[in-house]
């Protein structure tokens, strides 16, 4: 069974920072590719930042270019968005994906709220 678990959301004043992690089970981890993303309320969900299985590319949504970071760690089955100089603008649900081909999973989410 695949699992994927968010962790490390919570209130943060604006200009503060989180990372947030997606820790795996059940699937090939190196084998995929890693993508954050995130839904804010009324909103359609985004697509965040995105990073290759080996982690030799990445690439973000110009809105978080420059603040926010994806890297993985293969041998802990683990994705990771570290965010800094965070805005209101911010607040959102935030979910993981992992994708290989057709196989397509995604995380419960982890809320993200920016707020003074």
């Amino acid at each position: 069974q695949v699992q994927l678990v968010e962790s490390g959301g919570g209130l943060v004043q604006p200009g503060g920072s989180l990372t947030l992690s997606c820790a795996t089970s059940g699937l090939t981890f190196r084998y995929y590719a890693m993508s954050w993303y995130r839904q804010a309320p009324g909103k359609e969900r985004e697509l965040v930042a995105a990073i290759t299985n080996l982690g030799d590319s990445t690439d973000y949504v110009d809105s978080v270019k420059g603040r926010f970071t994806i890297s993985r760690d293969n041998a802990k089955n683990t994705a990771y968005l570290q965010m800094n100089s965070l805005k209101p603008e911010d607040t959102a649900v935030y979910y993981c994906r992992a994708v290989l081909s057709t196989w397509r999973y995604w995380g419960q989410g982890t809320q993200v709220t920016v707020s003074s």
